[in-house]
């Protein structure tokens, strides 16, 4: 049976949703929100009558029948730590997710709209692959600092769709019985370490390589140096972790596709800088491979930047020699959520419940 899905997935500016009839997706669109429209909402969760409204407004335009939904997925929000796959979503995540005001991300929006327009209607409400998901092994976690400790971060739902298709597609093996590093590069970047179907390590853009938005790794004792030195705010280096470092504080932009138009016209340093942040993704990608003692099926190259020849062909004469390269490029989030959803409701997987995580 092929099941009607809607999904939705907000970003800080923008909701994107679609409504998928099993694989094919009947349509997409990008609702965008200004800064005037989104200026009324102190906090993200007060934003949640305000997006739902603009959702259903495009679903009564394109005669969206809400009765003949299945189900709707939404991009998971910052619940505490959880396995991968799907979460039934019900009033006890929804209060949680209202609860989250400290750097709140706007994922958090999908969960409690999506419970909204499912019970509504008197269907399942899920997310899946929520940007919570931690599998990380008790050794990947233990620093050198005891108060410290590593844990997952970003692009879960991308990195684990694309290592689930090449198991299925180009290795024709049960992801369970696959083993995959998969790079994430686009503003942000990540890499993770798959094995036994379990993401056991992953590596953030603030820890070693860099991204074009993302400061990445740096000696700590320069850093606390910075922080002390009184010439930022804590706001300010907190920008550069994230939205201000990379590519965008050394040459001025985060567009690859600029930076890669500079290099062509000469410019020695955006040709710099870019090889230094491909430099620090091959690093990265051989530091898990060497987790896994180099026993790798594949490494996965995804996300916008995985279209570009110029990164392509770097990682690839860097790295071809832990294992075959397999270029997966773009962000597939919105497919990823349409066919978990379906694998629940087929009774292919079975759905966590957030009861798990708080008992």
């Amino acid at each position: 049976m092929d099941y009607r899905v809607l999904v939705i997935n907000p970003g800080s500016t923008s909701t994107k949703i679609a409504l998928f009839e099993g694989e094919k997706r009947l349509f997409q669109e990008t609702l965008r929100h200004s800064a005037e429209d989104l200026a009324p909402f102190a906090a993200i969760m007060d934003q949640v009558d305000f997006r739902r409204s603009c959702i259903e407004k495009v679903l009564a335009e394109k005669e969206v029948a809400l009765d003949s939904l299945h189900a709707v997925c939404a991009r998971g929000g910052q619940i505490p730590p959880c396995p991968s796959g799907a979460f039934v979503v019900d009033e006890e995540m929804c209060n949680y997710l209202y609860g989250v005001v400290h750097a709140a991300h706007a994922s958090n929006l999908g969960c409690v709209i999506a419970y909204g327009i499912a019970k509504a209607q008197g269907i399942p409400a899920y997310i899946y692959d929520s940007v919570a998901v931690d599998e990380m092994c008790d050794t990947a976690r233990i620093t050198g600092m005891p108060m410290i400790q590593r844990r997952m971060l970003g692009h879960t739902l991308n990195t684990r769709a694309m290592a689930m298709k090449c198991a299925a597609e180009i290795l024709h093996k049960p992801f369970e019985e696959c083993r995959f590093v998969v790079c994430h590069l686009g503003g942000g970047g990540s890499v993770r370490l798959f094995v036994g179907g379990k993401m056991v390590d992953g590596i953030r853009d603030d820890e070693l390589m860099f991204a074009p938005e993302r400061c990445g790794g740096l000696a700590a004792q320069e850093l606390i140096e910075l922080c002390f030195s009184g010439e930022y705010t804590k706001a300010e280096l907190m920008k550069f972790v994230r939205g201000a470092g990379g590519l965008k504080a050394h040459l001025g932009t985060s567009s690859a596709q600029e930076v890669e138009a500079r290099i062509c016209e000469g410019d020695e340093k955006a040709k710099a800088v870019y090889e230094a942040m491909l430099y620090g993704v091959a690093k990265t990608i051989g530091a898990l491979a060497a987790g896994a003692g180099g026993n790798i099926d594949r490494i996965i190259l995804t996300g916008g930047i995985a279209h570009s020849q110029y990164v392509t062909t770097y990682l690839t004469d860097k790295l071809s020699f832990i294992a075959p390269i397999e270029v997966m490029a773009g962000e597939f989030e919105m497919e990823a959520l349409a066919a978990g959803a379906c694998r629940v409701l087929s009774g292919e997987e079975i759905p966590h419940t957030f009861g798990e995580l708080v008992c």
